[in-house]
């Protein structure tokens, strides 16, 4: 009998509740129905988010990131899928600006043969190497930023940063990556900057047995994958955080961070077998290799 009143309450307070809002009862219960069943791209979406709220810098991610996120989550989705989901939930990002070339080319300086020829390819760690500089503007000046990158798993093998571009930041990025794998023996790619052409820096190539491969004079294209590596870093962070407002220092910190950590450590990245972080993935494959 209880039941029954509050059933016959539930229904008489929903009745009034119609004639107040000047709708049927039916097209009230119907848009119950309605919003009790999420759509797929909305279930897609929910996954999405809680892949951006694993980490800040995953919100940066695209549509291709998000698909190998999702498939090492175990969730099966087409890149459609992704990107109408994405694009409903506003997720999307603008076209991003370009880095463009930082150093200038040495005339005078010996020439040494392109031996990269666009082949950013690797069969194993510490065969081929790139490095580069580029620069970002703080509250007190301007830092500039040496890495070097392990063309097998994109990994950032070395890394200096300094108030100025001199060689002795290229030299310390170099030295760096090969003490701390304990290698030798490799291709280095540069372009044609006076920092990678001089006597210092060719001394410390052959001290580590380095083999120099160079670009050709005015083809950013020669060193694409390095350059693309600091577009991310720039579109990713960078921009993100008004560098320019903020001292040397403390902008040092968080490049450290999100290229030791982040970049080589957690995030997606779409070169490698299912997507792993290039550190992950060099891992990986030295465990299988044992």
């Amino acid at each position: 009998m209880h039941e029954y009143v509050t059933l016959r309450r539930r229904q008489y307070s929903t009745h009034a509740l119609c004639r107040f809002l000047k709708v049927s009862e039916s097209g009230y219960y119907r848009s119950l129905r309605v919003q009790d069943t999420l759509r797929p791209w909305q279930l897609l979406l929910v996954q999405i988010r809680k892949i951006y709220e694993e980490h800040p810098d995953n919100r940066n991610y695209g549509v291709g990131r998000i698909l190998l996120a999702l498939k090492q989550r175990g969730v099966k989705a087409s890149r459609s899928t992704v990107r109408r989901a994405m694009k409903k939930g506003g997720l999307l990002k603008p076209p991003v600006r370009r880095p463009q070339g930082l150093t200038k080319a040495d005339a005078a300086a010996q020439k040494a043969e392109n031996l990269i020829q666009r082949n950013f390819i690797a069969a194993a760690p510490n065969q081929k190497w790139l490095t580069d500089i580029t620069q970002v503007a703080c509250m007190d000046g301007k830092l500039y930023i040496a890495a070097v990158l392990d063309c097998y798993n994109g990994e950032i093998v070395g890394l200096s940063m300094d108030d100025n571009m001199r060689k002795e930041l290229c030299i310390r990025a170099f030295e760096g990556a090969c003490r701390a794998r304990d290698v030798r023996g490799m291709i280095l790619h540069s372009d044609r900057g006076s920092q990678f052409t001089s006597a210092d820096f060719r001394e410390s190539l052959a001290r580590y047995e380095a083999v120099q491969s160079m670009s050709g004079t005015g083809r950013c294209y020669d060193n694409a994958r390095m350059e693309s590596f600091f577009a991310t870093l720039k579109k990713e962070k960078l921009y993100k955080i008004r560098a320019e407002q903020m001292p040397m220092a403390q902008v040092k910190t968080i490049v450290f961070r999100y290229i030791m950590t982040y970049y080589n450590r957690i995030r997606v990245y779409t070169s490698n077998p299912g997507g792993l972080p290039p550190t992950v993935y060099r891992q990986a494959a030295k465990g299988l290799a044992a």
